[in-house]
């Protein structure tokens, strides 16, 4: 069963819902603003995809970081995780668990693959 991690009204978040949704795939979803994020999940992601994929310096809630927190957060493994989990709008949507790895962001050829 695929797992799909994300904010129920963002908009990358949508476009996901609705391609599952259209291939008949079956999904979970983990709202992490209501949820919460773990920080061995984030753990897990980042040792997995990277850094570089995982954040989401492009968002607003990074460019609302000053830049002693943006630092902070890029100095050590253990702060980014910390900041992750706090701030968890830094998470680039969705991130979508499958049985073979994760994708991260939207994308469509690879949703319709797994199908």
């Amino acid at each position: 069963m695929l797992k799909i991690y994300g904010i129920k009204n963002c908009n990358s978040m949508k476009k996901a819902f609705d391609l599952l949704n259209q291939l008949g795939l079956e999904y979970e979803f983990h709202d992490y603003k209501k949820q919460g994020i773990a920080a061995e999940t984030v753990k897990t992601w980042l040792d997995n995809e990277g850094q570089e994929v995982i954040l989401n310096k492009k968002g607003t809630t990074w460019r609302k970081l000053s830049e002693a927190e943006q630092q902070t957060a890029l100095s050590s493994e253990e702060n980014l995780i910390e900041a992750l989990t706090r701030h968890n709008s830094l998470i680039k949507r969705p991130v979508l668990e499958t049985d073979s790895g994760y994708i991260v962001g939207f994308d469509e050829e690879a949703y319709r693959a797994l199908k």
